[in-house]
């Protein structure tokens, strides 16, 4: 028997009324049931009948006549962004999409007619904006192109350009946006300043309207701002939740309701310059050749509790986003930085993870409590390193190494997916000035962390399992046989084969890896070998974690700065019965909610926050790489003309990318500047080649290239071969959809001349003349 239906103010309900009623009813909502829970009668009910399918052909609620059971659905006509291409097919998400629940946007298969008499639009690429109708059909949701719509600026984030005739443009900061758009309207707003602009109309031609001026694009600070105004990624806290967050920091942590860990020598060893501290760890022999070890993170779930202003801002962030001169986090500094980090000498609640290790590194068992821990140290990993190597190392350090050698022989055993992938690291000045970009060092101090982390995240998957409870699992799918079967055709160019008919394992790849002894093809094998892994997610169904060769994975040791670990935490709580005391009736945090669980729409159904918080991640990722991409972009702006040694990283039809090797920031080498051959694409081997002269630019081969152009605004790097290596056949430039007509093209100077430095112009449609196409052979 259900629930009465909850009462509501009298008189007509607002829009969130109605959605409120919808989300907290136990039964299938319809417009009787609305009318009843508001009290409404004669014209009222009239009234109420508009306004439903009013909100029906917004999106806002479902739009069947007798139940209106769920919360953002698709407006019949909306402007959808095209985020995937599968086999040919596009799949595209709505434009705006802001649901209060951090629900993920639906996904829509795009119908593109090819029937003789409808409309023709361009092949559909990723990031391509559309109007579309949509429709719901037992396959799911699919929308049919009305219209190709122009593509926005990031985020309408540009800089000020000034033509010669004195038109005022914004060029964007984006550099897959190549044409600038007209300012109608400046703000006040001066050339060569970097601004914020809205559209001055619902007409593409009406152009933009500058609504914030930024100041210098190239001032220190300014790249991370660029990334989260493109991304768009919530940076600004609301007063409500920092005034829970302040609430939260004052909670108590006692050793009467907590395992008391404070007389164990337990170290953070982090990097030299974080701010957080979400794990420290311990380690002891048992006398047996094996270890006691303890994993010690920080009890997020404790403050962040499931209903309040504080989670539900965590729950549309998702994770922190971490930027050379800043840090977007998850959560408000009191507690990401103060209250919840793990510092040295004070006290902290923890969610400690004890494991048993045997001799031979096999984890035989596990126990979960809340504590309240002292750290004896935060130690820099370098710090770390330098210690055990010079042989001073204190007895705590030398456990811990001694406890990660067990731990990585039964790794190697394991035989996880071994890839050496370099990791850019951005130094700036006090002021905010580039000093270094180097490539980060690889320590035996990283890995030790790394294994122990790696360790409690198996531990908790497990321990949720033998409980039958929820798990936010971290996913790594095994390759797909499409994807197999093109490492397969790109190898067999190599000599080398790769044989499908076995079970597909991390050791197979590592196998592939070691057989190659040439440097610069091994950086072939290992670019492609990348190429063909699934992206790693987050969700409730376990498909185990192919790159780690680990059959139960989770995310548990950073609840600081991703959901993801904060939503395992509370799985613990409610499975191992773990809940803390209520906050009590008189105190600063009275008002935050009772329990530190699970939510019951999380212990219901993890999959919609878990596949919102896989968005989140990948939305993090490439604002964090766009950042390092325009940083290296300016470093390098000052060494436009140099040579540089660079490794291919992609070959297209229209030329080939490049990455300067000990640095990074990939750059174009457009086919038209090769010279006087014609050259074949090869797809299956990813190579072009030479007609006549037969050269070839395969991935992961090593050149010397010149550095023509670098562009910090858009990060977007371009090279050419040195002179005398393959002259341009003529100024045709590189393949672009189309030429700016009436406006500078983006990234031009002030007085409108076209682009400045590197000579890389506009030329025809289609593809360059000395290009032909050779398609993979079909199977």
């Amino acid at each position: 028997m259900s629930r009465p239906i909850p009462r509501r103010p009298e008189g007509m309900p607002s829009r969130e009324q109605i959605i409120e009623f919808i989300q907290t009813a136990d039964m299938l909502a319809g417009k009787r049931e609305i009318a009843k829970a508001f009290g409404l009668k004669g014209q009222e009910k009239i009234a109420l009948k508009k306004l439903l399918r009013d909100m029906a052909e917004e999106g806002l609620i479902d739009g069947r006549k007798t139940a209106y059971h769920r919360m953002g659905g698709v407006p019949k006509v909306t402007t959808l962004k095209v985020m995937e291409i599968d086999d040919g097919e596009a799949f595209a998400v709505p434009e705006s999409w802001q649901p209060d629940d951090a629900t993920p946007p639906p996904r829509l298969r795009v119908i593109e007619h090819k029937k003789r008499g409808s409309p023709k639009f361009p092949a559909l690429k990723i990031g391509d904006r559309i109007l579309a109708r949509t429709e719901e059909t037992g396959g799911g949701l699919s929308a049919h192109i009305m219209k190709k719509l122009p593509a926005r600026t990031e985020g309408l984030m540009g800089v000020v350009e000034i033509d010669g005739a004195g038109k005022a443009w914004l060029a964007p900061v984006d550099k897959r946006v190549r044409q600038s758009s007209p300012i109608a309207d400046t703000g006040g707003a001066e050339a060569g300043q970097l601004v914020m602009a809205e559209p001055a109309g619902r007409s593409a031609r009406a152009g933009v309207k500058v609504v914030e001026i930024l100041g210098d694009p190239l001032a220190p600070r300014s790249f991370s701002l660029i990334a989260i105004s493109k991304h768009g990624i919530p940076h600004v806290f609301s007063e409500e939740t920092l005034a829970e967050a302040h609430d939260a920091a004052k909670l108590p942590v006692s050793a009467d309701t907590r395992e008391d860990l404070r007389h164990l020598p337990i170290v953070a060893i982090d990097p030299a310059d974080a701010r957080d501290h979400d794990d420290a760890i311990w380690a002891q022999p048992d006398g047996n050749g094996g270890f006691h070890a303890l994993i010690a993170i920080a009890d997020v779930s404790y403050y962040v509790r499931p209903g309040g202003a504080l989670d539900k801002e965590a729950r549309k962030r998702g994770n922190s986003v971490y930027f050379p001169d800043r840090v977007v986090p998850m959560l408000p500094e009191v507690l990401s930085a103060d209250v919840c980090s793990l510092r040295q000498g004070e006290d902290r609640a923890a969610m400690a993870c004890h494991l048993n290790i045997s001799a031979n590194g096999t984890i035989t068992g596990w126990r979960f409590t809340r504590a309240i821990v002292r750290i004896d140290e935060v130690i820099a990993y370098e710090d770390a390193q330098a210690r055990i190597d010079s042989g001073d190392a204190a007895e705590n350090l030398t456990d811990l190494w001694d406890c990660w050698k067990v731990l990585a022989d039964a790794r190697a055993k394991r035989d996880p997916l071994e890839l050496d992938l370099p990791e850019r690291r951005v130094m700036l000045d006090d002021q905010g000035k580039i000093t270094e970009i180097a490539i980060r060092e690889r320590l035996d101090a990283h890995r030790v962390v790394e294994e122990y982390m790696i360790s409690a995240n198996v531990a908790a998957a497990k321990a949720l399992e033998s409980k039958t409870a929820p798990v936010v699992y971290r996913v790594h799918e095994t390759p797909s046989r499409e994807k197999l079967v093109a490492l397969r055709e790109y190898m067999e160019t190599f000599g080398k084969k790769l044989a499908l008919g076995q079970v597909i394992t991390p050791g197979l790849f590592n196998r592939m890896l070691k057989d190659v002894t040439d440097e610069s093809e091994k950086a072939q094998v290992m670019e492609a070998v990348l190429r063909s892994q699934t992206q790693a997610y987050y969700g409730p169904n376990n498909a185990g974690h192919f790159g780690l060769a680990l059959g139960s994975y989770a995310h548990f040791t950073s609840p600081i700065r991703r959901y993801a670990d904060l939503l395992v935490h509370r799985a613990l709580v409610d499975a191992f019965h773990l809940e803390q005391p209520k906050p009590a009736g008189d105190g600063p945090s009275a008002g935050l909610p009772p329990a530190t669980g699970l939510a019951d729409r999380d212990r219901a159904d993890l999959s919609r926050i878990t596949d919102a918080i896989s968005v989140t991640e990948r939305r993090a990722m490439e604002a964090e790489r766009d950042t390092i991409d325009r940083y290296v972009a300016a470093w390098l702006s000052a060494r436009v003309g140099e040579t540089f040694e660079t490794r291919i990283t992609g070959v297209q039809s229209f030329g080939f990318f490049a990455t300067i090797v000990g640095l990074g920031g990939d750059g174009l080498v457009p086919v038209s500047t090769l010279g006087a051959d014609y050259y074949n694409y090869d797809e299956a081997a990813r190579a072009l080649v030479g007609e006549r002269s037969g050269t070839r630019y395969d991935t992961g081969q090593r050149l010397q290239l010149k550095l023509a152009e670098a562009n910090p605004l858009t990060g977007a790097l371009k090279f050419q071969l040195p002179e005398g290596e393959g002259a341009p056949i003529e100024p045709r430039g590189e393949r672009t959809g189309f030429r700016h007509k009436t406006g500078p093209k983006a990234g031009a100077g002030k007085t409108g001349k076209g682009p400045k430095g590197g000579g890389f112009k506009p030329g025809p449609r289609g593809r360059p003349k000395n290009i032909r196409h050779q398609s993979r052979k079909r199977k």
